[in-house]
């Protein structure tokens, strides 16, 4: 039997500077350990990936800023992934370290596959989400790219800033859909207030849910008049530019957690590393485990943690899986989903309101019929 489809997460913590919503761990005060870092990556990949596990389908470079990383870097993390051709091997970048010759290197090094953190085109509104952007940043991005021959690419976008009118969000999404090439892949998402950071002190800064909403909707609409295909609630892709990662995190599927605070999951037990990068270089340089906490999930949890999540992607899940009659109690407004091809799948005005209809996923005893 061939294995089970897998990815691997790695986080890479270090950043020039911390955005103002940002409540990932990342360091702006720790470039003299990035040499040690990229070593201890490298020891646990060869460590933990087991000979059963194939070939990864999947590779993920997240942050921080994972573009803070040299070509060389980059490639001795992926070689000790072991990803061929075949696997999808992203790697996140902010927009000012994008050149023709870091996309360049970055795709010798075995990347095909770019997700680029622009957020807005707008500069008042960078500012009041305590970021920083290049002049002419779209611009940059297509003579960074022109040329090159990654797979795919993805944008990703923030909305509901304080300070940002509808004509600003109208003026970033209409900036990027006019691009020579447009972006094969979307990300939107919605301002969240994170416990901790200089948003979440100050109310004033903090996002207008209504205007959130109203934003949402129009973008989903212009971006399905675009051509571009509903994914998941906060993602959007032309046909053949789904994002393969991500589609495992929403199918149940296993993934490794490589660095400082990435999580992990294998065959429903869910684990995470320490948050602490020199507590994690120590422990791998001493042989020891650099995971900080981990879960084991029941056969029922497994099934209503992946009833989720599928509901809340274009696939939907099986229509019998839903309360009906208790949901159509909520939806004075229209109904949350439809049904497509035998599959209850989450209207517009239903995504907004994803977790309060997962309320209505019936309890199944997992058998040979649950099957999503």
């Amino acid at each position: 039997m061939a294995p089970r489809e897998y990815g691997i997460y790695i986080h890479i913590p270090f950043c020039r500077q911390r955005c103002d919503y940002c409540a990932f761990v990342t360091s702006t005060e720790h470039d003299d350990l990035i040499d040690r870092y990229v070593d201890a990556c490298v020891a646990q990949l060869l460590r933990e990936r087991r000979e059963s596990d194939g070939i990864p389908a999947t590779v993920f470079f997240g942050g921080g800023t994972p573009s803070r990383l040299s070509g060389d870097q980059v490639r001795r993390i992926v070689d000790a992934c072991g990803a061929e051709a075949t696997s999808e091997v992203t790697l996140e970048c902010n927009p000012e370290d994008l050149t023709a010759l870091t996309v360049h290197e970055f795709a010798a090094a075995g990347i095909n596959r770019l997700s680029i953190g622009v957020q807005s085109t707008q500069p008042n509104v960078l500012k009041s989400l305590g970021r920083r952007s290049p002049e002419n940043v779209l611009e940059g991005i297509e003579q960074a790219l022109h040329a090159s021959d990654l797979r795919s690419w993805n944008l990703d976008l923030i909305y509901g800033a304080a300070g940002e009118s509808d004509a600003d969000f109208a003026a970033t999404v209409e900036s990027v859909l006019a691009m020579a090439v447009r972006p094969p892949h979307l990300s939107a998402y919605g301002l969240s207030v994170e416990p901790g950071t200089p948003i979440a002190r100050d109310p004033l800064r903090h996002p207008n849910e209504d205007h959130q909403a109203d934003r949402y909707e129009w973008l989903d609409s212009r971006l399905v008049r675009a051509g571009y295909r509903f994914e998941e609630i906060s993602s959007w892709s032309l046909p053949g530019h789904e994002c393969r990662h991500n589609n495992l995190y929403w199918s149940g599927g296993d993934y490794l957690a490589i660095g400082t605070a990435a999580h992990g999951h294998r065959d429903g037990r869910r684990y995470w590393n320490t948050a602490s990068i020199e507590r994690y270089i120590t422990a791998i340089e001493t042989g020891a485990s650099p995971v900080a906490g981990e879960e084991t999930l029941t056969s029922d949890e497994r099934w209503f943690e992946s009833a989720t999540l599928a509901l809340r992607t274009a696939r939907g899940v099986p229509w019998e899986w839903l309360d009906h009659a208790g949901l159509r109690a909520l939806e004075s407004r229209g109904p949350f989903v439809v049904h497509r091809g035998g599959r209850a799948v989450l209207t517009v005005q239903g995504r907004l309101f994803a977790n309060r209809v997962a309320q209505f996923l019936r309890p199944f005893v997992r058998d040979g019929s649950c099957s999503l």
